[in-house]
């Protein structure tokens, strides 16, 4: 089993490259892991909103026809405490036989095609963060359920 992040655009602040880089380094300690980065659109200042959202579809076609579950980071997603969303991971690890990959679209969101293939949708939360900063703070959330999957004291409650 393979956990995968795919994400639209390289990140481009140093200072999230690197805590994206350390997250990612310690979540390979717990599962495979894979973080995946598309290529950003060019020229998108052309494109209406929709016009955006068609074209990152199909970067990210292949990803949401593989065999695993894709759950994609929406803000019309469930939201989960940090405990919740490591009970819904493990659960999900222990039932799957297949991969489980995670989905962060462009600033605009998801295409409806791109919704209608997801096994399920997450919000980070009820607020608005920049496409760079939800890398982050996924990332740490998921190194987050790891840790409180093994009872490691990087959770308190």
């Amino acid at each position: 089993m393979k956990i995968k992040f795919v994400v639209i655009g390289k990140t481009v602040e140093k200072y999230l490259i690197d805590a994206c880089n350390e997250y990612e380094k310690r979540i390979k300690k717990y599962v495979r892991f894979e973080y995946i980065v598309l290529k950003d659109l060019k020229n998108i200042s052309a494109l209406t909103f929709d016009q955006v959202k068609e074209q990152e579809a199909k970067l990210l076609e292949p990803y949401m026809n593989e065999n695993s579950f894709k759950i994609i980071l929406d803000e019309h997603g469930q939201v989960y405490t940090s405990k919740d969303f490591s009970d819904f991971l493990e659960k999900k690890i222990a039932n799957l036989s297949k991969d489980i990959t995670f989905v962060v679209g462009g600033p605009y969101g998801f295409a409806p095609k791109v919704v209608l293939k997801a096994d399920g949708k997450i919000s980070l939360s009820k607020m608005t963060f920049s496409h760079q900063m939800v890398r982050l703070i996924f990332l740490e959330q998921l190194y987050r359920a790891f840790t409180i999957m093994h009872n490691e004291p990087y959770h308190h409650e």
